[in-house]
């Protein structure tokens, strides 16, 4: 490999540390423009995480356009789901899991991300029916959200291109998590943390009728705290599967 200067690498380090770092406080978190290496924004912001379940039996698979297509199929109209929104600020791939994150100050831009997880909990049904029908296993997924204020970083190396946003707080990392136990050890596909749960609620009550608030399942986690669980679909996109697939 190349020789590292360690000497210039220490002369970064001092103007890193040297250099007036500006935190910025707004609810709304800006455009990767307003990003730069000396300024940070703390702001509100929700992440959604969509996690294949058992993903490493599949992807042991020997038939490798099978699970090529399954891959494709799952993550092209997930990513469809997630990026038709005006508030995202990154969306992405880790592994088996996409995920989405966006600029929420307001309750209605909380509640338009967890329309979203039920969007997804519907596609699922789609899906499966149409792999079913080509004769390719099923997946089921977990769905997690999370949402809080923000501190979010541009890191990486200057000058190089090589960067990218570093978010800290219980947003990603905790919706990451969530996802994790969706459809699992007895949880429903769709986990939410309370901070989501406490934004969304009286606006899914308000739609869907007063009964609503039962189809959430309520329980306390060791390591996330309280948390609900549903499984939720959206009865026209559903009706349509039923009559088309």
């Amino acid at each position: 490999m190349a020789e590292y200067d360690y000497i210039e690498g220490k002369k970064r380090i001092d103007e890193i540390l040297d250099n007036k770092l500006e935190v910025i406080e707004k609810d709304e978190l800006p455009n990767d423009s307003d990003f730069t290496f000396k300024n940070s924004y703390f702001s509100w912001v929700t992440s959604i995480f969509v996690d294949i379940r058992d993903s490493s039996i599949l992807f042991s698979d020997q038939d490798k356009p099978k699970v090529s297509k399954i891959i494709r199929s799952f993550s092209s109209e997930v990513i469809e789901i997630l990026r038709k929104n005006d508030s995202l600020r990154e969306i992405g791939i880790r592994g088996d899991c996409i995920y989405g994150i966006y600029t929420t100050e307001l309750k209605s831009k909380i509640y338009d991300i967890f329309e979203m997880s039920m969007y997804i909990n519907t596609f699922m049904k789609m899906l499966n029916k149409l792999l079913t029908k080509k004769s390719l296993p099923t997946i089921k997924v977990g769905i997690g959200l999370s949402t809080s204020k923000e501190l979010v970083v541009k890191a990486g190396r200057k000058d190089t291109g090589i960067n990218s946003k570093v978010w800290i707080g219980e947003a990603v990392t905790k919706a990451s998590n969530l996802s994790s136990l969706g459809n699992k050890t007895g949880y429903k596909p769709i986990v939410l943390s309370n901070n989501t749960y406490i934004n969304i609620i009286d606006q899914f009550i308000e739609k869907c009728g007063d009964n609503s608030k039962s189809w959430f399942d309520q329980s306390t986690h060791n390591e996330y705290g309280i948390i609900y669980d549903a499984n939720l679909i959206l009865t026209e996109f559903n009706d349509w599967i039923e009559k088309n697939i």
